[in-house]
């Protein structure tokens, strides 16, 4: 058997462990707001991601570490919200919506995109934000 300081030890490391992990359901788990300004640039929506939701993101418009993001960096330049704003270049034209990282991005989260800001231009910011948040998604998910 171990020494009773090293069961003291396991406890105090368990305990530790157990309320990290009650605290970051606790935060996964708060409610969901609709908020345009939680509108990524790209059309997702931040005020659902569990990034967004555990403080591990600022979301999108405040994230300075994101500045490898080209989308990001076009719509600071231009003022825009989001692409849905650009009426320069069709979006599906345009080289930095959809550029290699993008792509990715929307792969992993099964995210269409594109959809995100037609729906957008359809509704406006402040119902399309509604509609994510009501339904706790952070993208329209691609049709297969």
């Amino acid at each position: 058997f171990l020494p009773l300081k090293y069961w003291l030890i396991f406890l105090n490391l368990l305990c530790i462990f157990i309320v990290k992990e009650i605290l970051t359901k606790e935060i996964i788990m708060k409610e969901i707001v609709a908020d345009q300004n939680l509108i990524a640039f790209c059309g997702l929506y931040c005020g659902a991601c569990r990034s967004y939701l555990s403080g591990k993101c600022p979301g999108c418009s405040e994230n300075v570490k994101a500045s490898w993001c080209k989308i990001r960096q076009c719509n600071l330049e231009n003022k825009f919200q989001s692409c849905a704003d650009c009426t320069s270049i069709d979006l599906m034209d345009c080289k930095k919506y959809n550029n290699f990282i993008s792509k990715v991005f929307g792969v992993i989260f099964n995210s269409d995109r594109e959809a995100c800001i037609k729906r957008i231009k359809e509704t406006g910011y402040s119902e399309f934000a509604v509609e994510m948040a009501d339904s706790k998604r952070q993208t329209i998910k691609r049709k297969k």
